[in-house]
C-alpha cells in the first residue's frame, strides 16, 4: 500500500507542478486552487508512504516520477518541445524509479 500511495503522490506531484506554472503568480484562482490542494495531498502521501519507505528512496522516486511525468505532459501538451533525446532520459529516469523499487533496502522490516 505504501508504494501504491507514493506514486499517487508523484502524479500528484506531477499535477501540482503543472498547476504552479498555470497559476500565473498565483493570479489564476481556479490554477492556484488545484496547485494547493494537489501540493497538499501530494505531500501527505509522501509522508504516509516514508513511514514504511526509506526517505531517500521515497524521495527519490518521488521527484523522479512527478519530474518524468511534469515533462511528458508538457510535451504531449505543447508547452515543451518533443525530442527523441528528451524522451531517451525521462525513459532512464523511469528506469532508475523501477530500480529502486527492486533494490533491497537493507532494513527487512520496510517493504
Amino acid at each position: 500500500m505504501p508504494w501504491v500511495v507514493l506514486l499517487g503522490s508523484a502524479v500528484l506531484e506531477a499535477v501540482w507542478a503543472t498547476a504552479l506554472g498555470q497559476s500565473d503568480g498565483f493570479s489564476n484562482p481556479v490554477a492556484t486552487l488545484v496547485f494547493f490542494i494537489a501540493l497538499a495531498l501530494s505531500m501527505g502521501g509522501l509522508g504516509f508512504a516514508v513511514r514504511t519507505i526509506p526517505i531517500s528512496t521515497g524521495y527519490a522516486i518521488w521527484t523522479g516520477v512527478g519530474a518524468a511525468l511534469t515533462v511528458t505532459w508538457a510535451m504531449a501538451t505543447g508547452d515543451e518541445v518533443f525530442s527523441p533525446t528528451k524522451a531517451l532520459l525521462l525513459a532512464g529516469i523511469v528506469a532508475a524509479v523501477i530500480g529502486l523499487k527492486l533494490v533491497p533496502s537493507g532494513d527487512p522490516r520496510r517493504t
